[in-house]
């Protein structure tokens, strides 16, 4: 069942957005050869606290860090630690908060210095894919068309689509019904109502979308030790159009 969202709800969601927003933000000036992923760990636990939030992601499920820090062939959920990051790297920082009970959840994939030219340009599409996704999330609309408009985006760029992990509803939970994978059919699936939060995020490759999970059990790398990338933003369905909750302008990755 997809639990609906009240006004005040949504409100309170908007808040815990905008702390991650500007999280992201903060741990994407901190990106640079040489930072260790274990650094970027302890910013946003800092950066969380002074926010008067709890981190989304912190023991979730067993998670042993505040965010998750993938890089290169890393799609998602890469454990923070040890690992430096050097000239060249993409680097997917996921984040969430929670503030009175209630989540919000993004990603953003950012540079490590100059990188080259098939990296920035998978990034590239991969946020244009989100922004595709987001525009398709307006009342009315079918759930399947945030998919398909996200598949698109990505397959006309010609890079991979992952299909073992996917979008999601989100409020009182991390993870809600329904899932929203990045591929499909459109007008398929529930329709779009207002007061539905989605948290909707491309995980995509450069080369095959074929992923398996390491020995942590967290960390998900592409089979092919392809690059990927991964931006996701909370989106609330209202009547006016879809709202990014988790939207600032400081928190860009690629242009």
């Amino acid at each position: 069942m997809i639990e609906l969202k009240t006004p005040g709800e949504i409100d309170v969601m908007r808040r815990a957005g905008q702390i991650v927003a500007g999280l992201l933000a903060h741990l994407a000036a901190f990106v640079r050869p040489g930072i260790r992923t274990q650094q970027l760990d302890e910013a946003a636990g800092a950066y969380l606290r002074r926010a008067g939030a709890a981190s989304a992601f912190l023991h979730y499920r067993g998670f042993p860090a505040t965010i998750c820090v993938s890089v290169n062939e890393e799609v998602v959920h890469g454990i923070p630690g040890e690992r430096k990051l050097r000239e060249g790297d993409l680097v997917s920082i996921d984040a969430g908060a929670v503030v009175d009970g209630l989540f919000a959840d993004a990603a953003v994939t950012v540079p490590v210095g100059a990188v080259s030219p098939q990296a920035r340009r998978l990034s590239e599409a991969t946020k244009r894919a989100l922004e595709d996704g987001i525009a398709a999330a307006s009342a009315g609309r079918r759930l399947s068309d945030i998919s398909h408009a996200v598949q698109r985006v990505v397959e006309r760029a010609g890079f991979g689509v992952v299909r073992d992990f996917v979008g999601h509803g989100i409020g009182r939970a991390l993870h809600e019904e329904p899932p929203i994978p990045n591929f499909g059919e459109p007008n398929m699936g529930p329709r779009l109502r207002p007061g539905m939060v989605l948290a909707i995020e491309p995980m995509v490759t450069l080369g095959s979308y074929d992923v398996h999970i390491l020995s942590d059990g967290w960390t998900v790398v592409t089979k092919d030790r392809s690059l990927a990338a991964h931006f996701e933003h909370t989106v609330a369905v209202t009547e006016h159009g879809p709202e990014v909750l988790t939207r600032t302008d400081e928190v860009t990755g690629h242009q």
